[in-house]
């Protein structure tokens, strides 16, 4: 298991799943932030043409290049198909945002080797680690 600091470095493609094309909801608002500090983001919402500016995905799977991180807005009761979905895309992490969690895809997600951080906001610790911008993404 690595540590969030160094998931967050290693990551270059982030999966927002449930990413909204609304710019009030919080998953477009921190979508959209973590477009500008260099991660290639990619929205997935089935409900959504687009979002953050960029073309949504129905799933993870159908994303065009290996994720780093699938990033969760989605209520817990959709986890386990979401980790299902991760591991089959061959991700490195999932990432389930505050109040998002669900023990057993956890010890999925992680037995099939993902890194698993829970009940986190990644912009939050984004910046409490002081990662560095990505560059030539």
């Amino acid at each position: 298991m690595h540590s969030t600091k160094e998931i967050l470095n290693n990551a270059r493609v982030i999966a927002v799943v449930g990413c909204s094309d609304n710019p009030g909801r919080v998953s477009h608002r921190i979508a959209r932030y973590l477009q500008q500090v260099g991660y290639k983001v990619y929205p997935v919402n089935p409900l959504v043409s687009e979002a953050i500016g960029e073309k949504a995905y129905s799933d993870v799977k159908s994303i065009p290049e290996k994720v780093d991180i699938v990033n969760v807005f989605r209520s817990s009761r959709h986890v386990p198909g979401i980790v299902d979905d991760a591991i089959a895309a061959g991700a490195k992490a999932i990432w389930l945002q505050l109040d998002i969690t669900d023990p057993e895809a956890e010890r999925r997600a992680e037995a099939a080797g993902l890194d698993v951080v829970t009940d986190i906001c990644i912009m939050v610790e984004h910046q409490m680690q002081g990662i560095a911008m990505k560059t030539g993404s």
